[in-house]
């Protein structure tokens, strides 16, 4: 029998009020549903919860759930469990409008965030991890890392005061829930939890009033274990003294009995509410010590609580009243370096004890020998820093690297009675005041090379196109700086060999460098009046002399090809880039380089391959146009220039290469500002084949032997006739193209003007240091080329022409088209002879015009077409014909028949090459 039948009239008011305060009910139901309702059935469905306390409960469960696998660093479930803690949150959008981001959720997210960064830069973790595991772990640090900004604000308040949001979460929670479950009721209109109800009102003592009050406690105890799920995340435990509460009474017949016992019972669950939450708290908080340990020991993390690094004590250096001297000190040293390179040491936490140690070295006078050790070891702690070779150093460990090497430097230049080498052995090296000079084992130049390397590392890792990157190449200055104090050093204690390596140090930063002040020199500045600053410049040594000084030492006495090598190639690119295109040609065929460079490394082959490149855009500036384009030549057919100048990588099948070949060739790339403009390269090397092909192509219209001068012009050429709309040229291509048609029609002007306009000054000859000499020196070329396939194309159609109108035409002066004329008749390129007083030039019609030259085609093809047809008779002949001997005279004929057509062939060809020399013959017999 159900409860509402067993309480008196008494009761029931106040039953019912209870009920409705607990389940909101629709009007005109409430004793219907009762009515049909079982025992069973009403008891299980009396704790009924609110919207808000389901949807939380749920988001709890899920946090719960991802930070148990962030314990066992279990990706896959925790991108799983996010992904739906994610759905989960998006279905409670209504209750979150309401009430707010809850705390908890917030916490979740910058926790989540900073436990995926940690474990993201921790290499040696990762590498561990199995393949689902590192997948799931860059999927979600991208998802969690786009997820949180939307919540930016609510993170970074958390952030900056971690505990005081813990705090009020734990606070507010309860209280929020007990006024929601209380606001669902009718009877709570001014929003008044239980709790505080109970607290505030004296306990009624009728049986009505418990019957009142066990209502209330039930709902206080809901409440209650509801802030408990919220609080412990996702808790499984539902109350128990709630069921054994309904269960006895609906075993009991009497009611008070009923009564008293859950009156007895109302307060048990706070405490036992409380008792659950310490001894919740405390396992909470022995659980993360002993993760903290097992982490510290397994990664060397520090486990952060409350967004905030925990603050630990330095450990101390020495025991207090140690007396501390040198062997004390190189004790402490090696106990330090004993965990260098292991797994799981702090690097950085070792770097800061050599500071210190260093400061305690210093504090007590304990000499420079001692220092200088102790300071070797702090930069190649530095150089640690990074186990991956690929990695390059960050900024602050490149700024204390710096500054350490600039601190030893001083060292050494202070006090000359230390003595470094790397063979110094360990035994021997003597760090006692007392027992001057000092030996210390290291070697500075390796530190330089290696510091060297790592700023070439942070140029190539730095996009170009950023401030970054010009702070960056900032400190070049100060690396030069370094190499340079390094070299006066050498130059006094070093060996030749060490001497050799320092030079080449230097050399790699000077070669690529255009020297403005040599060039405002040269341009005759030092003949006019000078202000101060000028003549300090004058007074500078020039980088010319500089190289030369530095590359013939190492030409005399180095004993490594590749140091002198790279030292050749360094001067021969520098000697090019300043227009010194004698000295530079010289050198590149003296030196052979040429002949063997196949055998060595990338690098060299590189820096080689920019020297060419360099060596052809100068021969280009001076006008040596055949040079620059055999020089250009097999670095742009190849299509390969970028690769091949070190600038960048090509797009290739995986087949071709792999991820680690990838990161091979990414670390020979040049540094940005280093690179040679490809545009530029593409454009100095199409120009000089215009200026050679069109002329040629002229001169061999009608030859059928006719060879390609660059094939890669030809395809330039093919590409711009396939275009079916022609509109005025966009690129620097379409420039060269338009120019090379107005070329082969022998009109300069308008091959003038697509050469040499704004936007191709704009994109190529602005670039050269002396750019009005280039456009003069261009214009002439063009003038002179414009001439000669001027006279290629139209001598058929002259008797003759004088050498004043050729001059007006192509604005020549009048002995420079005499000279090109003489060049072309003395060649036999053209078929023509000079009248002196006349000043004209007497074509002898002995090229045949082009209807001519068709015909002569055409007779050549009936030739063999009717040779071919008599052997096809022959052969009939020779098969069919006979009586005696059939086979063996058809065998003979055929045999005939097949030298005859070997022979045939053999004297067409020299029939045609007969021919073909008796008419050059002739036409020398004519000149």
């Amino acid at each position: 029998m159900s409860r509402f039948f067993a309480t008196g009239s008494d009761s029931e008011s106040e039953e019912s009020s209870s009920a409705d305060e607990i389940t909101p009910k629709a009007p005109g139901t409430t004793f219907k549903q009762s009515l049909l309702l079982s025992d069973d059935e009403e008891d299980t469905k009396r704790v009924v919860r609110s919207a808000k306390d389901k949807r939380f409960e749920e988001l709890t469960n899920l946090i719960k759930t991802i930070r148990n696998a962030m314990k066992i660093r279990d990706m896959a479930k925790c991108l799983e469990e996010f992904e739906q803690l994610c759905r989960a949150f998006l279905k409670s959008k209504n209750i979150v409008d309401k009430e707010g981001v809850p705390p908890f959720y917030i916490r979740l997210l910058a926790d989540l965030e900073d436990y995926l960064n940690q474990l993201w830069e921790d290499k040696e973790g990762k590498k561990k991890m199995n393949k689902n595991n590192a997948k799931a772990l860059s999927t979600l640090r991208q998802k969690i890392r786009k997820y949180n900004r939307d919540y930016e604000t609510e993170i970074a308040a958390y952030k900056e005061n971690p505990q005081e949001s813990a705090d009020e979460e734990e606070e507010k929670e309860p209280g929020d829930s007990g006024s929601s479950s209380d606001s669902d009721g009718e009877g709570a209109d001014e929003g008044v939890s239980a709790k505080s109800f109970l607290k505030k009102k004296p306990e009624p003592t009728s049986e009505a009033s418990k019957f009142l009050k066990k209502g209330s406690g039930d709902e206080s105890s809901s409440s209650d274990d509801d802030d408990d799920d919220v609080e412990d995340w996702g808790s499984d435990t539902v109350d128990s003294g709630s069921e054994s509460t309904d269960e006895e009474g609906g075993k009991s017949a009497s009611l008070a009995v009923v009564f008293l016992k859950k009156t007895q019972e109302t307060e048990k669950p706070e405490k036992k509410g409380e008792r659950r939450k310490k001894t919740k708290k405390r396992e909470r908080l022995e659980e993360e010590d002993e993760e903290e340990g097992r982490e510290e020991v397994e990664g060397g993390w520090e486990k952060v609580k409350g967004g905030a690094p925990m603050v630990k004590e330095k450990p101390k250096m020495f025991a207090k009243g140690t007396e501390i001297n040198v062997p004390v000190v190189v004790k402490k040293l090696n106990e330090i370096l004993q965990a260098r390179g292991k797994k799981g040491t702090d690097r950085a936490a070792q770097i800061e004890l050599l500071h210190a140690l260093a400061n305690i070295a210093s504090e007590n006078n304990l000499g420079q020998g001692i220092m200088v050790k102790i300071k070797f070891n702090i930069i190649a702690s530095l150089y640690d820093y990074n186990p991956n070779l690929a990695a390059f150093m960050k900024p602050d460990m490149w700024k204390k690297c710096l500054d350490c090497i600039d601190e030893l430097l001083d060292i050494l230049f202070e006090h000359n009675n230390i003595f470094i080498g790397e063979n110094i052995a360990e035994d021997s090296e003597n760090l006692i005041i007392s027992d001057q000079p000092f030996r210390v084992r290291g070697c500075i130049l390796t530190l330089v090379e290696r510091m060297d390397e790592e700023f070439t590392k942070i140029m190539q890792n730095t996009d170009p196109h950023s401030q970054e990157y010009v702070d960056n190449l900032k400190d070049e200055g100060h690396v030069c700086g370094i190499i340079d104090r390094l070299l006066n050093y050498m130059e006094t204690k070093g060996s030749t060999e060490e001497v050799c390596r320092i030079y080449l140090r230097r050399i790699m930063h000077t070669y690529y460098k255009f020297d403005y002040k040599a060039h405002r020199r040269s341009l005759g500045l030092q003949g006019e009046s000078k202000s101060e600053q000028d003549q300090e410049e004058s007074e500078g040594e020039d980088s010319a002399v500089i190289m030369d000084r530095l590359c013939k030492f190492i030409y005399a006495k180095d004993r490594t090809d590749r140091i002198r090598t790279c030292a050749i190639l360094c001067h021969i690119y520098h000697h090019a880039l300043h227009s010194r295109w004698y000295q530079a040609r010289d050198l590149m065929l003296m030196s052979h380089l040429q002949d063997n460079i196949q055998h060595a490394d990338p690098p060299v082959q590189i820096l080689y391959n920019r020297t060419m490149v360099q060596l052809g855009i100068c021969a280009f500036r001076q006008g040596m146009i055949k040079d620059a384009h055999n020089a250009l030549l097999d670095i742009q057919s190849s299509g390969r220039a970028k690769e091949l100048l070190g600038q960048g990588l090509l797009m290739r099948n995986m087949q071709e290469r792999n991820a680690e070949q990838e990161k091979i060739e990414k670390r020979r790339q040049v540094p940005f500002h280093m690179h040679i403009n490809l545009e530029l390269l593409e454009c100095v090397y199409l120009v000089s084949a215009m200026l050679l092909e069109i002329p040629y192509m002229a001169a061999h219209e009608f030859d059928a032997r006719r060879r390609m001068i660059s094939k890669q012009f030809h395809h330039q050429l093919r590409v711009g006739e396939r275009q079916p709309l022609l509109g005025p040229p966009e690129s620097m291509r379409e420039h060269v193209v338009a120019a090379s048609k107005a070329m082969k029609m022998g009109d300069w002007r308008t091959c003038h003007s697509f050469i040499i306009n704004e936007k191709m000054n704009s994109k190529v000859w602005d670039l050269f240091p002396e750019t009005q000499r280039v456009r003069e020196m261009l214009v002439r070329k063009i003038q002179e080329e414009s001439l000669r396939t001027y006279l290629f194309t139209y001598s058929s159609v002259y008797d003759s022409i004088s050498m004043e109108t050729l001059s007006e035409m192509f604005e020549l002066e009048i002995p420079t088209v005499h000279s090109i004329i003489s060049k072309m008749i003395i060649n036999e390129e053209l078929m023509a002879s000079l009248d002196q007083p006349t000043q004209t030039v007497v074509m002898h019609r002995t090229e045949p015009t082009s209807l001519q030259n068709m015909a002569l085609q055409l007779a050549e093809k009936l030739g063999s077409l009717v040779e071919n047809n008599e052997r096809v008779f022959d052969l009939k002949q020779g098969v069919y014909g006979g009586y005696f001997n059939r086979d063996q005279k058809g065998g003979y004929q055929q045999k005939q028949s097949y030298q005859r057509d070997q022979k045939g062939g053999y004297q067409q060809k020299q029939g045609g090459y007969q021919r073909g020399g008796y008419r050059n013959q002739n036409h020398q017999n004519n000149y």
